[in-house]
């Protein structure tokens, strides 16, 4: 692609790249390897400008040799779990029961419990179960995910009159591309922030072979600063895991201790653009002077968060030679998504607001806010608090900046009926474009269903596609049954896809 235009302006859904494209199509062989990049907040947006603005760069690159997709929507809500959840079985919460990374089962009960008492328990998926959440490696060791997960920090459910542990991949409803791809007998890999983020294992548990999880949340040495207090310490986190993923493009296994087969099915998340843009100012080891976040309504990133974007950029064509060197660039498919994207892009629109109210909402159980809002009630006695609930989430409305508020029938349409399903939210309040629940540390935020939220970049890239963007508006499920038809395999396999009748994305000639 040698032209591109920014007809794409913040918060709207038009195409955003045009010019000199070929609208013929070319017919590709399925590909052996798949390579999915996840780069957390990275807006269609972002893309746009940023390859207008460097024609030459690795992403440029991979848009010349790809289909861009500048209408895709990240899952609603955009919470980092749910947003890869889609990607990799092709199903939203209605299908695999999976809406946060901090959610609420009103089946389970609480860690360490032995299930004694009334069922209802937060499920909490992140830093939070692992051994030492102090520590890059978790308190254990990379690539075992058993040694840095502590199971009594574990939510617990009855199975057959049995109190047992729920590991984060007993928590997912439906199966996922890597468990297709171990039954296939392919070799799979992946890397991300959490040891939690086991849960790629699928119900079967055996999903990964090659899992590389650090601790996002860990703190930098010799500070008692998290990674995302820093540009710089998060661009360190992620390039740890770039080198994991290279290894294994090597023939080697993350670690590159142990000689392994190339992945068929591998890849990782980038966290560096999402704490660009969160981060409000320079943090320990970064630059004086640098500040995250936008600059205006048309996405100019602070000078913070363009160093964030000029990492990645960097980071991919790293992988992108490593695959060239190993001759493998012919054979395989690199598709680039985002779990989610970040809300507000315009500075001017930025409310920060307190979450709090939320807790005192009638028969109130467990709320999750960070640009939306999911409010569970105790199961015990939800049906008589639920009138006096929503009466006072409508009285709290303005106060909260709730634009919508969306009560447990409309839910049961869009996922499951809370009545009946131990998951779904008994309420989601949406919020108005610009409204974050924090207390001042952080600029922007996602997981709502605003545009910023969810209109996210994703293209696929090949040596065999014709460049063009394609501007349907399509999901990031679909991404899912992409990578299957890409691999030789039947998307079907797929339980979400049958479920929810996922397509693959348009125009992709496999």
């Amino acid at each position: 692609m040698k032209t591109l235009s920014l007809a794409l302006a913040a918060g709207t859904l038009t195409a955003a790249l045009a010019g000199a494209l070929s609208n013929s199509s070319a017919i590709a062989a399925p590909y052996k390897h798949v390579l999915l990049i996840s780069v957390d907040g990275l807006h269609a947006l972002d893309l746009a400008n940023y390859v207008a603005a460097n024609p030459k760069s690795s992403l440029a690159a991979l848009v010349d040799t790809g289909i861009f997709y500048p209408n895709a929507l990240a899952s609603a809500p955009s919470d980092s779990f749910p947003g890869l959840v889609a990607q990799v079985t092709g199903g939203t919460p209605k299908s695999t029961g999976v809406f946060y990374d901090d959610s609420y089962d009103r089946t389970y009960f609480a860690p360490a419990s032995d299930c004694k008492g009334e069922p209802g328990a937060e499920v909490a998926f992140a830093e939070n179960i692992d051994v030492d959440s102090t520590r890059l490696d978790g308190g254990g060791k990379p690539g075992d995910y058993r040694s840095q997960i502590d199971p009594a920090k574990l939510p617990m459910t009855l199975i057959n009159g049995k109190c047992s542990v729920v590991y984060p991949h007993d928590f997912v409803r439906v199966n996922n591309v890597f468990e297709i791809v171990k039954a296939h007998g392919g070799r799979t890999a992946w890397s991300d922030k959490h040891p939690a983020y086991e849960w790629l294992n699928g119900p079967s548990g055996k999903g990964i072979d090659d899992l590389y999880a650090l601790e996002q949340d860990s703190l930098i040495p010799g500070t008692k600063i998290k990674t995302t207090g820093s540009f710089k310490a998060e661009r360190d986190f992620d390039e740890a895991r770039v080198q994991a993923v290279i290894n294994e493009i090597k023939g080697l296994d993350s670690t590159g201790s142990h000689p392994a087969a190339v992945p068929t099915l591998f890849g990782m998340n980038f966290q560096a653009v999402s704490v660009g843009q969160k981060l409000p100012k320079a943090g320990p080891g970064d630059e004086a002077g640098l500040v995250g976040g936008y600059l205006d309504a048309g996405g100019t990133p602070g000078n913070g968060l363009a160093g964030q974007l000029a990492y990645v950029d960097g980071a991919v064509g790293e992988l992108m030679a490593a695959l060239k060197d190993n001759k493998l660039a012919n054979s395989t498919l690199i598709i680039l998504a985002s779990k989610h994207g970040q809300s507000p892009i315009d500075p001017a629109s930025f409310q920060p607001l307190d979450d709090d109210p939320y807790t005192k909402t009638p028969g109130y159980a467990f709320h999750i806010a960070d640009d939306a809002a999911l409010i569970w009630l105790k199961p015990q006695d939800r049906v008589k608090n639920l009138a006096a609930a929503q009466d006072y989430l409508e009285k709290s409305s303005k106060a909260e900046g709730i634009a919508q508020i969306q009560p447990p029938n409309a839910l049961a349409l869009a996922y499951q009926d809370p009545a009946t399903d131990s998951r779904t939210p008994d309420f989601i309040a949406t919020v108005n474009p610009g409204v974050v629940y924090t207390s001042g540390s952080k600029i922007a935020e996602h997981g709502g269903a605003n545009v910023n939220d969810r209109n996210v970049a994703l293209l696929i890239s090949g040596p065999s596609l014709t460049p063009r963007s394609v501007p349907a508006l399509v999901q990031t499920t679909q991404v899912a049954p992409t990578i299957l038809r890409a691999l030789g395999y039947d998307a079907n396999e797929l339980q979400a896809v049958k479920l929810e009748g996922t397509q693959e994305l348009p125009a992709a000639p496999f």
